[in-house]
């Protein structure tokens, strides 16, 4: 077992903490989720972002840094899945064959502007944010799993939900 003096950002050790967890979380993301290859993206980008954050990351908090990462990342793919799918729905009798070019594009940009709007609140923001929209999860429930008090919560979901009006309100 190592201890936390040995630091990630050395190539034996981050290498060691891949072998050890990046079949498991892979496995484990696309049981959730459902889907292989966001699995697989998934977990690249956690151990992507554990190493660039390597130095601030004690090796005993490597494996939940990575699963925290990699669940929130695959929650952003299903939150922008789900705000696709609800604009299509309220787009009666358009099929996806019959919008022009531009239509497609305007809407291939502000995906990607919603998008970079979740991406760019804090993560506390963004993990309760998603837990509560997109996994239908309450409040007190999102307390229990991030082991805050529901007031945390509810200031964290309003300050997404604030900052993420702003910016689409720069959008349109």
């Amino acid at each position: 077992m190592q201890d936390d003096d040995q630091g990630i950002c050395e190539e034996h050790v981050f290498s060691s903490v891949f072998r050890a967890h990046a079949r498991t979380l892979r496995s484990y993301l696309y049981f959730r989720y459902g889907n292989e290859e966001t699995a697989g993206d998934m977990v690249q980008e956690a151990f992507v972002k554990l190493w660039e954050n390597c130095a601030s990351v004690p090796f005993s908090k490597a494996k939940a840094y990575l699963y925290t990462v990699a669940n929130n990342a695959s929650l952003n793919v299903i939150a922008h899945e789900k705000v696709v799918l609800r604009f299509a729905k309220t787009q009666p009798g358009r099929e996806a064959h019959d919008e022009s070019p531009e239509y497609k594009m305007e809407e291939a940009e502000f995906d990607a502007k919603l998008q970079s709007a979740i991406n760019n609140l804090s993560e506390a923001q963004r993990t309760a944010f998603l837990l509560n929209r997109i996994e239908g999860k309450k409040y007190y429930e999102i307390a229990d799993m991030l082991g805050i008090s529901v007031k945390a919560v509810e200031k964290r979901i309003s300050g997404a939900l604030a900052s993420l009006r702003k910016e689409i309100d720069q959008i349109r």
